[in-house]
């Protein structure tokens, strides 16, 4: 029998990179599990790129929704899949209620939101011992009474060469000369950037070496980009 667990994953795409040391861990544990991942739609190509993903499940619900019919409609769906383990990586307590409604047996996360009732395993964060996100992530794939392991694997996320000449021809790009990928907008605005004038300086900088600078981002980050 395959044994199948479902991560409730993050919404942000720099959380979801550090989400894959996690499944490494938990490949290490059982090699031939089967990782399936809840996730927004607009970052469920980042789990694609991850090796260790079977499969990714988009998420239909937005950020701040309850609509508990609808998550118990989905987690009865998702409980035919026979999962063993749920790891919920959200601290919200609607993000624990897909797992709870699919009557997964084992429900993996950290206290939040009062959804301990929800989680049967719902474990205390002290931040001192873990200050780095994927630090708190990969410790989730162990025994709750065991230390972290470390170091914590680097994430990898697998390239696509046919997709990455594509948009490579579709944008007019040079791929003969290094290149520097700068992303200097947040979510958050302004709290989460460095400073748009340190990147111009650092760009500057770089472009006298010889280095391209290629700016990504969202229509969000016209702005800053500009």
């Amino acid at each position: 029998m395959v044994t199948r667990v479902l991560v409730v994953a993050p919404s942000w795409v720099g959380d979801a990179v550090l989400s894959q040391p996690m499944f490494m861990r938990l490949h290490e544990r059982i090699p031939e599990l089967r990782i399936d991942v809840l996730a927004p739609a607009w970052v469920l190509p980042v789990f694609k790129r991850m090796p260790e993903v079977s499969l990714t499940i988009p998420s239909p619900f937005g950020h701040g929704d309850l609509k508990l019919f609808a998550r118990r409609q989905l987690g009865r769906q998702l409980g035919y899949r026979n999962y063993t383990r749920a790891i919920v990586l959200p601290n919200s307590f609607k993000s624990a209620l897909v797992p709870w409604f699919a009557c997964i047996r084992a429900r993996v996360g950290y206290r939040g939101e009062k959804r301990g009732w929800i989680l049967t395993d719902c474990r205390e964060l002290d931040e001192a011992k873990l200050p780095l996100m994927v630090e708190r992530f990969a410790w989730l794939a162990q025994p709750g009474s065991t230390p972290l392991e470390v170091p914590v694997p680097m994430p990898r996320l697998r390239v696509d060469p046919v997709a990455r000449e594509a948009t490579i021809t579709r944008l007019g790009l040079d791929a003969t000369r290094p290149v520097v990928a700068f992303c200097p907008g947040a979510e958050y605005g302004p709290a989460k950037r460095w400073p748009k004038n340190h990147f111009a300086s650092l760009a500057q900088s770089l472009a006298a070496l010889g280095k391209q600078i290629w700016l990504f981002g969202s229509g969000k980050d016209a702005e800053i980009t500009a």
